[in-house]
């Protein structure tokens, strides 16, 4: 079904309605603006009644309820009744203040609203003060309104885990149960071995167009010796048909050392390339990497670097991000392209080895657990420096704007897993949003 936004703006006509229907059609004129899954009534709701009326029918994956004049917490009950899903609270600022009459008292009809929210078990909600004009309250609606579009897609996601993650990797794990209750992302698993098995049952005329598509996005593959070079066209339409025939939007995939000792060739290029398909595909077999790629290219629209935290420069305030080799091609530098080599550590390609290209705006990001089981976020922003390979395999630097050290130390301090996600554009707001969606707590540098 299609995202559906409600906007629910409540009041009661004893106040003064000349005000109420300016505020009315200007936020409907911002709504409109900004996404176009949102339904309006014809009309101010100034009953329950009308509420009622509105609401009859809909099965909304975001409601914006908006105080244009006090409202009792028989509004927000009734819609409560109905719903459990996303509500971002949005209060106005009062109009005029001349010493005369209060016009809307948005503001107390907020206080009753979010009394009611926690009273009902306690739900998560967003909160927004201000005109629709003001840049703050734009900028929350908007990023509101993309978070519910990611949690509404999330309930369609098959995320699959191809074998199991190393000893000492087990931050990456994840449970089925926990990953649809949490996030209603549907987890499969198959074995490392399986893909395997089917890729080494096809012929070299079989994989003939799997490996022309690795030609043309990456840069020296007839380095890699031909046995290599054709094992990984192998790999690509075992991966690529697995994913075809279950509708897999996400993978986590075991690498080393299966792929080396069973196989002979990496899997790196291959998940390179599926993220450049548009399948978020992390390595290490880390689910939760994984996920948070997939967020990431949901908001982005574009791939996303998955790597480690390896170096700091404090005179440029940057960090490091690496990994092996698995980065999508379209990452890379257009001075380089996407150049082939080998695994750092096994010698054996074909694997991604290049800098990323710069970008601007830049969010570094990662779906985290407490101790306890409890799930958190990691945000911070920055830009992508236009920096060469650091080190064999693919690299990003970032220059933060949290001081970077401060980061490090503050991160490694609070026990973060040490993959993280590096995407382009600013969603520190949106990520935000999605978490108080979830109830998670959000740790940003």
């Amino acid at each position: 079904m299609d995202f559906q936004a409600l906007y629910v703006p409540v009041g009661v006509p004893t106040f003064h309605m000349e005000s109420a229907r300016d505020q009315f059609e200007r936020s409907e004129a911002l709504l409109r603006s900004l996404d176009a899954g949102f339904v309006f009534p014809d009309d101010m709701l100034l009953s329950v009644d009308a509420l009622r009326a509105f609401l009859d029918g809909k099965r909304p994956d975001l409601v914006v309820f908006q105080n244009l004049t006090f409202a009792n917490a028989a509004y927000m009950s009734e819609l409560l009744r109905r719903y459990d899903g996303p509500v971002l609270l949005w209060t106005l600022r009062e109009p005029v203040i001349d010493g005369g009459r209060l016009r809307l008292n948005s503001l107390t009809g907020a206080y009753s609203a979010a009394n009611t929210l926690r009273a009902f078990g306690d739900r998560p909600f967003g909160y927004v003060f201000g005109a629709p004009e003001e840049p703050e309250v734009i900028a929350a609606v908007k990023a509101f309104a993309a978070a519910a579009r990611v949690k509404k897609a999330m309930r369609s996601l098959r995320l699959a885990a191809v074998g199991h993650t190393p000893q000492g990797f087990g931050f990456g794990r994840a449970l089925d149960s926990e990953l649809m209750s949490v996030f209603g992302v549907e987890l499969e698993a198959v074995e490392a071995r399986e893909l395997i098995d089917r890729a080494k049952a096809y012929s070299d005329a079989d994989c003939a167009a799997w490996l022309e598509k690795t030609r043309r996005a990456v840069c020296g593959l007839d380095k890699t010796p031909e046995k290599n070079r054709l094992d990984h066209a192998r790999l690509c339409k075992a991966y690529g048909d697995y994913v075809a025939e279950r509708g897999v939007g996400a993978l986590a995939s075991r690498c080393w050392p299966d792929f080396f000792t069973a196989f002979g060739t990496p899997v790196c290029t291959v998940l390179s390339l599926l993220n450049d398909e548009g399948v978020a595909a992390a390595c290490e077999a880390d689910v939760y990497g994984a996920l948070s790629m997939w967020i990431g290219m949901q908001l982005s629209g574009e791939p996303v670097f998955f790597g480690d935290p390896v170096s700091l420069d404090e005179g440029e305030n940057s960090v490091t991000f690496w990994h092996c080799g698995a980065a999508a091609c379209s990452l890379a530098r257009r001075d380089t392209g996407a150049e082939v080599g080998v695994h750092p550590n096994r010698k054996i390609g074909p694997a991604m080895n290049f800098g990323c290209e710069a970008f601007p705006e830049a969010t570094i990001f990662r779906v985290g657990r407490e101790p306890d089981g409890s799930f958190r976020f990691f945000i911070a922003e920055g830009e992508a420096l236009d920096k060469p390979r650091q080190f064999i395999g693919t690299s990003i630097v970032v220059k933060t704007d949290f001081p970077c050290r401060e980061l490090v130390e503050q991160s490694v301090r609070d026990g973060f897993e040490p993959h993280f996600v590096v995407m382009k554009g600013r969603f520190a707001k949106t990520l935000e949003a999605l978490a108080e969606m979830f109830g998670f707590d959000v740790y940003e540098y």
